[in-house]
């Protein structure tokens, strides 16, 4: 289907649909981070904590959305701004199925890529235009961050672009028809999960926000639903990041007996799991362990993997 209204639609749902896993995620993360740690997640706003989301929304809206006298205003209102619109233009490129993606492009990967980069500048604009000491450390932190391990996540993908033939997303998935590319590109996997857990600032990464030593690093001064579009952005970034490894590693929609989209979210929900576990599991690394690890260990392995990936193909 190619009419104005089907491409609206596509548009329509591929907008909401992150928004509404975006909120679920706040509950799932919640509660199972809950049984992971031994303790209760929230369970008292609903029949087992359901309405808990909705709950923690209202505070936010009746919260009063304060700007520092000595913030710059415009930026600091337009930063929440931009790390949303950054990541919900990310999902544009994503097949949901065969034939349900918004913008089928021949570069996909590239603007995944360029769109997931503009997020840093959310999150440097806030730390920046708050005028506060924290919140620029915090912002500091998530640039230096960005440049660590920008790199080796566009290096870890050349691999599947290589043995794919394409850039674009929906020939990468109809590449993966007899095999998975997680198979092949096991540690380009790896690196492209590291760098993503990393590019969303999310524990052990989160030093940008360690709250033992930046109070809440860049959006300490932000309250109300600017805070809360920050936290929103967060989620969607981990469902970007998930679904992405869906279409890249996993075959994307493809799978047997049910639809389509039914394997891409079963997929892209069970990535999402991990993330939320290696948060459980792993304890917040120092800064200079974050940026060793980046630029002594992944940045190398992902130089590797890339040569030994042209060297198999050029010797089949």
């Amino acid at each position: 289907m190619s009419s104005p209204a089907w491409h609206v639609f596509e548009a329509f749902v591929m907008l909401l649909l992150p928004l509404l896993m975006a909120g679920g995620l706040v509950l799932v993360e919640r509660r199972l981070l809950g049984q992971l740690q031994d303790r209760y997640g929230p369970n008292r706003v609903g029949i087992v904590g359901e309405m808990q989301v909705l709950a923690d929304a209202l505070k936010l809206l009746g919260k009063e959305d304060w700007i520092p006298p000595f913030a710059d205003k415009p930026v600091f209102v337009a930063a929440p701004a931009i790390i949303l619109a950054s990541v919900l233009a990310s999902f544009v490129v994503v097949p949901l199925t065969g034939g349900f993606v918004v913008a089928d492009l021949n570069v996909g990967l590239l603007f995944f890529l360029a769109m997931s980069s503009l997020g840093v500048y959310s999150v440097a604009l806030a730390g920046w235009s708050s005028h506060s000491k924290y919140s620029l450390l915090g912002a500091v932190r998530a640039a230096g961050q960005m440049l660590g391990y920008e790199v080796f996540m566009g290096m870890s993908l050349l691999g599947v672009v290589m043995q794919a033939g394409s850039f674009n997303l929906t020939a990468i998935i109809y590449g993966q028809r007899h095999l998975w590319y997680v198979v092949p590109q096991f540690l380009g996997f790896v690196l492209f999960l590291v760098a993503g857990v990393a590019e969303t600032r999310r524990t052990p990464f989160d030093l940008s926000e360690a709250e033992s030593e930046l109070v809440a690093g860049y959006h300490t001064e932000y309250s109300a639903m600017k805070f809360g579009a920050f936290y929103v952005g967060e989620y969607l970034g981990i469902t970007l990041i998930s679904a992405l490894m869906t279409v890249l590693f996993f075959g994307g929609w493809r799978g047997a007996i049910l639809p389509g989209w039914t394997w891409f979210l079963l997929k892209t929900s069970i990535l999402i799991a991990l993330i939320i576990v290696i948060r459980a599991a792993l304890p917040r690394l120092r800064y200079d362990q974050l940026m060793a690890l980046g630029w002594k260990i992944m940045l190398p392995l992902a130089l590797l993997n890339l040569l030994v990936t042209a060297a198999v193909i050029l010797a089949t």
